[in-house]
């Protein structure tokens, strides 16, 4: 059963890269409203760890093909500052912010430097 569930996970992981992403694009662009627990700068390490999974699972979706780590890595950042921009132009209740781009480079990063150190040999 475990053997089924991986196959089909890694069978998949492209599609599951692609809902990953329409999945943050959907939560940049709403309007949430107000939190209901108010912690400083939570947003900054929602934002790092949405982008480290996005980056991650890309990563490793692609691993097999012709596309090169850092395309993927340079991807998902573009997509990120595209988002942040998105939230300017498109909503008026989002604002985009130079600090949400730290913060997904961050995760970008750090998914990078998981992967490279632990899957990529693999």
């Amino acid at each position: 059963m475990l053997k089924r569930i991986k196959n089909l996970l890694r069978d998949n992981l492209v599609g599951i890269a692609i809902l990953i992403a329409i999945s943050i694009a959907i939560l940049s662009l709403i309007n949430i409203g107000k939190q209901p627990i108010q912690i400083n700068n939570l947003d900054k390490y929602e934002h790092a760890l949405a982008y480290f999974i996005l980056t991650f699972i890309c990563l490793i979706a692609f691993k097999k093909t012709k596309i090169n780590e850092y395309s993927i890595v340079f991807c998902c950042f573009i997509y990120g500052i595209i988002i942040e921009a998105l939230q300017v132009i498109v909503t008026t209740y989002r604002s985009g912010d130079v600090l949400d781009i730290v913060a997904n480079t961050t995760g970008i990063l750090i998914a990078y430097i998981v992967y490279f150190l632990f899957l990529r040999k693999i």
